[in-house]
């Protein structure tokens, strides 16, 4: 798989970002951050997402589920050395949208992610609340 366009790799784009502490559980056999514990602090990462840009109110009463996600690991990752995680929204649909981030280190990009989140209701996909997209722009991928 190719590398992400290097344009979505500069922290600067991104409206949100924090800070996560690797654990030494989360070393494998050659001493770098497991592929495991990478893919949980993504997901952990856009819980922080969500909650920053409103979603844990406005996804009240709905369900949000992974349709897909894509990791590219772009360097070694180490411990102790905290992870950065920089999030934004890249497109948004009726009933999804995409979120891009970027992970870095020691301020260098070690991962890209891009994961496609879908809606659920009762009677299954349900459209993007009117309140989260009112404030979708202010997460959305910087140009």
């Amino acid at each position: 798989m190719p590398r992400p366009d290097p344009a979505l790799l500069d922290p600067a784009r991104y409206p949100f970002r924090c800070e996560i502490e690797p654990r030494f559980s989360d070393l494998d056999l050659n001493h770098h951050i497991n592929n495991v514990a990478i893919a949980g602090m993504l997901e952990d990462g856009r819980v922080r997402f969500y909650r920053a840009a409103g979603g844990h109110d406005a996804f009240r009463g709905l369900s949000t589920m992974v349709a897909s996600i894509s990791i590219e690991y772009l360097g070694e990752t180490h411990y102790p050395e905290t992870l950065v995680i920089h999030g934004a929204t890249e497109h948004l649909g009726r009933t999804s949208q995409q979120l891009v981030q970027v992970v870095t280190q020691k301020g260098e990009p070690v991962v890209f992610a891009r994961t496609v989140i879908v809606m659920v209701g009762a009677e299954g996909p349900a459209p993007l609340p009117d309140d989260y997209r009112a404030r979708a722009a202010e997460w959305a991928l910087r140009p």
